[in-house]
């Protein structure tokens, strides 16, 4: 079983910056790929940005390539996203998966474990 758990959201004015956090409970965190999802108000959950085992590829959703940042520190079991340049479109609740695979996906049906989320919210 691995339990994830976000950290580090809340209120930004648009063109600030946020860093999150998933701390994963899992002794083989290198084993897994992870990613980054959003999920706004009456929205369907939608992808931004994923992380293979290594660190050495990634990928984002073309609405936030050039602002994102996502990266890991598997001697920590933790995966991270910086958040640059925010607007107020990317206000959403902010969830962590992970799948069991080496590779990254964009899917959320391909992601076996998920956080309970962190709010993140864009002022104009």
């Amino acid at each position: 079983q691995v339990q994830l758990v976000e950290s580090g959201g809340g209120l930004v004015q648009a063109g600030g910056s946020l860093r999150l956090s998933c701390a994963a409970s899992v002794r083989t965190f290198r084993r897994f790929a992870m990613g980054w999802f959003r999920q706004a108000p009456g929205k369907d959950r939608e992808f931004v940005a994923a992380i293979s085992w290594s660190g050495g590829r990634q990928s984002y959703a073309d609405s936030v390539k050039g602002r994102f940042t996502i990266s890991r520190d598997n001697a920590k079991n933790t995966l991270y996203l910086q958040m640059n340049s925010l607007t107020p479109e990317d206000t959403a609740v902010y969830f962590c998966a992970a799948r069991d695979f080496l590779q990254i996906a964009s899917i959320p049906g391909d992601y076996r474990y998920w956080g309970q989320g962190t709010q993140v919210t864009v002022s104009s």
